[in-house]
């Protein structure tokens, strides 16, 4: 008796035109998901490159086994209501400038290799961080990464890559200032003098820096630091630590890990999460565990960091 094989699983996939590697060819890629038993349906009418990829994917999502999502952090970032709503596992795609939840998940960065990793791997159990009902994979700050945000373009980030963090982020530095906010945690306030405070999910964020040196996109919690310095250069001799994740040791950083914190300050401030200004202080930030499932290496089969060529915050 011959065994029948199994049907192809149908993934609905969107890939954000406007991401810093949006244009790549998908004919290679469709073929790779085709060769792994999974056949990609992409949306088409008026649903073809919208910008709202959530909406795209609740009105597309029935019938389908998984979402695969092309683009950055931001892409994804948008996606996570849908995600969360359809509890569909995801494929990513990393073509944005940063990609840092690729990152924090150790898949290649490479789109064709990415591909290969959606067929392959198992769909892990991944949290999501939570800030006034905005949604979030990497981190979400206030201060000076939030003002990084409003000031980096899309085109500046499409054009310059990773580099045109650099340029946004040295003309930003000595005008920044700090500023005073008060941190409500486990019972817990304080009001302190920052220029950034910074509430981490995964483990890499802005263009690889790391939250801190032992936290991950699945451990339940939420890593918070604030970047305490009397003077801007100050930030410039803690990038190493910043880049590594031990910055948590510097005796001008308050580092501490929870699962819920809420942060004020005396006028609403911009809140980023995932290089995207969402809300505004008063900021209360929660941690959602398993939240949704993005196929993946299981966290010990990661590697501890995937370096390069990056930019601050």
């Amino acid at each position: 008796m011959v065994a029948m094989s199994a049907p192809p699983r149908r993934a609905l996939m969107l890939v954000n035109p406007n991401a810093r590697n949006g244009g790549v060819p998908l004919d290679e890629i469709r073929e790779i998901l085709r060769s792994g038993g999974i056949e990609p349906v992409e949306p088409g009418g008026p649903d073809s490159g919208q910008a709202d990829c959530s909406a795209v994917i609740a009105r597309n999502a029935k019938g389908a086994d998984l979402i695969i999502l092309g683009g950055g952090d931001g892409t994804l970032n948008a996606a996570a209501p849908a995600l969360v709503e359809t509890g569909l596992p995801l494929g990513i795609l990393p073509l944005g400038t940063a990609n840092d939840l690729a990152r924090s998940l150790g898949l290649p960065l490479d789109p064709l290799a990415a591909a290969r990793a959606i067929t392959t791997e198992a769909a892990q159990p991944v949290d999501l961080g939570c800030v006034n009902g905005h949604y979030y994979f990497n981190v979400a700050s206030i201060g000076f990464s939030a003002d990084l945000a409003g000031e980096l373009t899309a085109e500046a980030k499409k054009k310059w890559g990773t580099v045109g963090y650099a340029i946004a982020a040295f003309r930003l530095l000595r005008r920044a200032r700090p500023f005073s906010i008060t941190i409500e945690h486990d019972g817990k306030v304080e009001k302190v003098t920052t220029i950034q405070a910074s509430v981490g999910n995964g483990r890499h964020y802005g263009g690889g820096m790391t939250v801190s040196e032992d936290a991950t996109v699945d451990d339940g919690k939420l890593d918070f630091y604030s970047l305490e310095v009397d003077h801007w250069w100050r930030l410039i001799a803690l990038l190493p630590a910043l880049r590594r994740g031990t910055h948590g040791e510097a005796a001008d950083v308050r580092a501490f890990r929870t699962t819920e914190i809420v942060l004020k300050t005396k006028k609403p401030r911009p809140v980023n999460t995932d290089g995207e200004l969402a809300t505004h202080t008063p900021a209360h930030f929660k941690v959602l565990p398993k939240a949704v499932r993005i196929f993946a290496p299981e966290r010990s089969a990661r590697p501890s960091a995937q370096t390069g060529f990056r930019m601050p915050f």
